[in-house]
């Protein structure tokens, strides 16, 4: 039985699902996320059906009266038994979490950037059960990373480490400060060690692709020690418990954060960089990220009104 919209979704972790094996792999990433947020799990899936004539395939006459409306019941009644099931699943695996679904219609990502209004964290699957998984649902991905205002987890396909290290990318930018206060949080939380890497990329690309000399890598520790410094200050009184090891590296972003990110838990990048192109430059590393990383993949956007830091709960 799907839930109706409550205050249960306030506070809450997010879960998309479509059925497929990726997104149910997500379902359950989510449902330990809460489980250790102490917080409600909500699975919500989105049915999508033509509404108009021009959406049917192949310009056909208009369905006979009430073709439309029972494709529509048959649908939502597959959707709530899907929805029930994984909720159970939820359930048994997680005794005492609370779990409610939502069944939505519309569109992907506008009903699942709704779902999540005042969620702490939505999390979607890397791909699902189109024919064309990378375009059409990383279409889906791609608007809610672009518009949705809060913190997106993406699981990609393979298995998620039982164990490992939480990586998060430091740039200096605001952003970067609420990915590294997201990634101190979850590193607590689950008791990992925390990888802090600050990329070196204010080389030109032909530069990158030589090798550094002993000097320049000298040079460079020099000069990103302080960035990396002044990120993370404050955030070792916060988390005393949480180990932390500072990075610097001269490659390109996305290569760097790729290789970091072998067996972790979770990378943690910031949507937007440094730069007056930073919405494009950082955003295209951030999509590079949710298709390649090895690990799932949290973004976080800036808010103005929101203090850098998260606040430390453990549930």
């Amino acid at each position: 039985m799907t839930s109706p919209e409550s205050t249960m979704d306030k506070g809450a972790v997010v879960a998309g699902y479509d059925g497929s094996e990726e997104a149910r792999r997500a379902v359950r990433w989510a449902a330990g996320e809460a489980a250790a947020r102490g917080c409600g799990l909500v699975i919500a899936h989105v049915v999508g059906f033509p509404p108009v004539p021009e959406a049917l395939p192949g310009g056909g006459a208009w369905p006979r009266p009430g073709f439309l409306e029972a494709g529509q019941e048959t649908a939502q009644r597959h959707a709530e038994a899907m929805l029930g099931d994984i909720a159970q699943d939820c359930r048994r695996a997680w005794p005492g979490l609370p779990v409610s679904t939502r069944l939505l219609s519309g569109r992907a990502p506008d009903e699942l950037a709704r779902a999540a209004e005042n969620a702490e964290l939505l999390v979607i699957g890397s791909s699902g059960l189109t024919a064309l998984p990378r375009l059409l649902v990383g279409s889906t991905a791609n608007e809610l990373l672009h518009d949705y205002h809060r913190p997106i987890v993406v699981v990609r396909a393979g298995d998620v480490p039982a164990e490992g290290k939480v990586v998060v990318g430091v740039d200096g930018s605001e952003t970067s400060r609420e990915a590294i206060g997201f990634a101190y949080d979850f590193a607590d939380r689950h008791d990992r060690a925390l990888v802090a890497l600050h990329v070196w990329s204010d080389l030109p690309l032909e530069a990158m692709a030589v090798t550094p000399t002993e000097h320049d890598r000298e040079l460079i520790e020099e000069r990103g020690k302080p960035l990396l410094d002044e990120s993370l200050a404050g955030y070792r009184e916060r988390y005393p418990d949480v180990p932390v090891q500072r990075v610097i590296a001269v490659d390109r972003p996305a290569h760097a954060l790729a290789e970091q990110a072998e067996g972790a838990a979770l990378l943690v990048v910031g949507s937007h960089g440094r730069g007056p192109l930073r919405r494009a430059l950082l955003g295209s590393v951030s999509r590079a990220m949710v298709h390649h990383a090895p690990c799932p993949v949290a973004v976080v956007r800036h808010h103005k009104e929101r203090h850098a830091g998260y606040p430390k709960t453990r549930g």
